[in-house]
């Protein structure tokens, strides 16, 4: 009999549970072995089980994906780890493979790499595009402990998913409702990271923010 490799969905839209599970479900080996919508019912399921792949969206209504990436490689450390995120892969990757997953994919790329990506995180091998790729070993070199590529390598994982949506043109109550937080929250997160880059107003902060996603 074939023995199936056992799937971790953690996405808080049933639409791309649903998806992921159309795409999933002709491959004979790969089984989803559970869904979870956010963070805590992610780490309810992991006090019993230990799946061999962990598909992760960074946005969760609980808490921040690359979070849950770090205590995955605490408490279950032979699970592979894909991190599945609307985010731009310049933002977020980087982090996500110092958090311990092995893979980034964009999901508007997920229809098309999904099943070649957790094959090749199956293997304990990387996924990402070739163009970060690139980065990754043109700045690895150079980068000691501790050391900062960018001053957004200050900002905590959630104030660097609010900065992006705030690149992308998105007010403080879209932004809430996109990351399932309070505009109080998103307000203190506005605040935070305008203290930590030295940024004086909020124009300023969509300006810089907006200029960061052009270039990138």
């Amino acid at each position: 009999m074939m023995q199936q490799t056992t799937i971790l969905i953690v996405d808080d839209h049933p639409l791309v549970r649903t998806g992921l599970g159309e795409l999933l479900k002709h491959e004979a080996d790969l089984k989803i072995c559970c869904e979870a919508s956010n963070l805590q019912e992610a780490v309810q399921f992991l006090r019993d089980s230990s799946p061999d792949v962990a598909i992760v969206d960074v946005s969760l209504p609980d808490g921040n994906g690359l979070d849950l990436v770090k205590r995955l490689r605490i408490r279950n450390p032979n699970t592979r780890i894909l991190v599945l995120s609307m985010h731009d892969e310049a933002l977020l990757a980087e982090r996500a493979l110092r958090a311990g997953a092995l893979g980034y994919i964009n999901k508007e790329e997920a229809a098309e790499n999904i099943v070649a990506a957790i094959r090749r995180v199956l293997k304990g091998k990387t996924w990402m595009s070739r163009r970060m790729k690139e980065h990754l070993l043109s700045t690895g070199a150079a980068r000691t402990p501790g050391s900062f590529d960018s001053p957004l390598d200050c900002l905590s994982n959630r104030e660097l998913e609010v900065f992006e949506l705030i690149g992308r043109g998105l007010g403080t109550g879209e932004i809430a409702g996109k990351l399932h937080l309070s505009v109080k929250t998103i307000e203190t997160h506005r605040a935070n990271i305008k203290k930590k880059l030295h940024i004086d107003s909020s124009g300023e902060l969509t300006r810089r923010a907006i200029q960061w996603s052009l270039d990138h």
